[in-house]
């Protein structure tokens, strides 16, 4: 359990939770994520450590990508080495320019106009008033975690593993439900990260109890706190 204020994102918790799994000795193998969770950096550390982040990534949402018929990232060759790269019509970049990009490493890739505006598949390529193309990519390793991770999720096999997540949202969907745990009932990040200790010691008590009884809790709507508690006082 990780309980944060409501302004934190969830990108700014997955290494803080994978890094006290590690302190318990509970370090996944693969950890599950819904796609408000991963970056590159993040898919990169995390690969660092062991663990492998199987989860959605953003997609490439540049105008090139979204309209399947221009020359996205995935067009162009990276020769990282020479720190270089080719379009799709074999010309060579001029600008290699390593920048910070909200608090971020990133590579600004710059063509030269002479080289762009006279190219037949300029309008492929871009829109821009100067009539050049520039595309901006993160360093070596997150980038080729982050062209890795898309490829696969768009594979049967990905899909067939991530759907293991639904247990994870049944069981937040559960907590909400019986113990209530949408709404803060105390003022304060330590007492709201309390509550939400006793939800999940709840849950878990909830769910021995449904395994020692042999209830079948996917075929009922009514409230198994209630049920525990009159059991246990009865």
């Amino acid at each position: 359990m990780f309980t944060t204020d409501a302004t934190v994102p969830d990108v700014k918790a997955t290494g803080p939770v994978q890094r006290r799994l590690a302190e318990h000795g509970v370090k996944p193998g693969e950890h599950y994520l819904d796609s408000g969770y991963p970056s590159a950096d993040l898919i990169t550390t995390a690969l660092e450590r062991g663990i492998r982040m199987v989860t959605p990534v953003l997609l490439d949402h540049s105008a090139q990508a979204k309209a399947h018929t221009g020359f996205d990232k995935n067009a162009f060759a990276i020769d990282w080495k020479a720190r270089q790269v080719r379009c799709p019509a074999g010309k060579r970049s001029a600008h290699w320019n390593p920048v910070k990009q909200h608090g971020a490493d990133a590579i600004v890739i710059t063509f030269s106009v002479l080289t762009c505006r006279p190219c037949l598949f300029r309008k492929q390529c871009t829109s821009s008033a100067l009539g050049r193309r520039m595309l901006t990519l993160r360093p070596r390793e997150p980038h080729e975690a982050l062209v890795r991770a898309r490829s696969e999720q768009k594979t049967e096999t990905w899909k067939a593993k991530y759907a293991l997540r639904a247990g994870v949202e049944g069981t937040i969907n559960q907590a909400l439900d019986i113990t209530g745990m949408r709404r803060a009932r105390y003022r304060g990040l330590p007492k709201v990260r309390l509550q939400h200790s006793f939800s999940a010691t709840a849950l878990n008590v909830i769910r021995l109890d449904a395994y020692w009884t042999g209830h079948d809790q996917h075929h009922t709507r009514s409230n198994r706190l209630k049920h525990l508690a009159y059991r246990l006082t009865a």
